[in-house]
């Protein structure tokens, strides 16, 4: 089998509020080859949003993502500077919000 295009292991984002730890995205694993579609279908607040923020790094405070990988191609967006990422952003992966303006 072909490797996946996009590959997600072990990913977790938190949100630190002052009412504590919301863990949004907890350990989230899964995988996309080429020509696959995917729908992230869920309860309002059950972390759609924020696993795809997570997937091209846009968390904004007080989310942070804690551990996992992300890889586009074999690219670790994990690990890669913020002006790798924006190259990147928009061009080979995206996001579709519910609402968009």
């Amino acid at each position: 089998m072909a490797e996946p295009l996009l590959n997600i292991k072990n990913l977790k984002t938190y949100y630190f509020t002052e009412s504590g730890v919301v863990k949004a995205v907890d350990d989230v694993t899964l995988g996309m080859r080429k020509g696959e579609l995917l729908g992230l279908v869920g309860e309002s607040g059950s972390g759609k949003s924020t696993l795809g923020l997570s997937i091209i790094r846009l968390i904004p405070p007080p989310g942070k993502i804690i551990d996992g990988s992300v890889l586009l191609d074999n690219i670790d967006l994990m690990r890669i500077s913020e002006k790798e990422l924006r190259r990147i952003r928009g061009r080979r992966i995206g996001m579709i919000f519910q609402d968009p303006l």
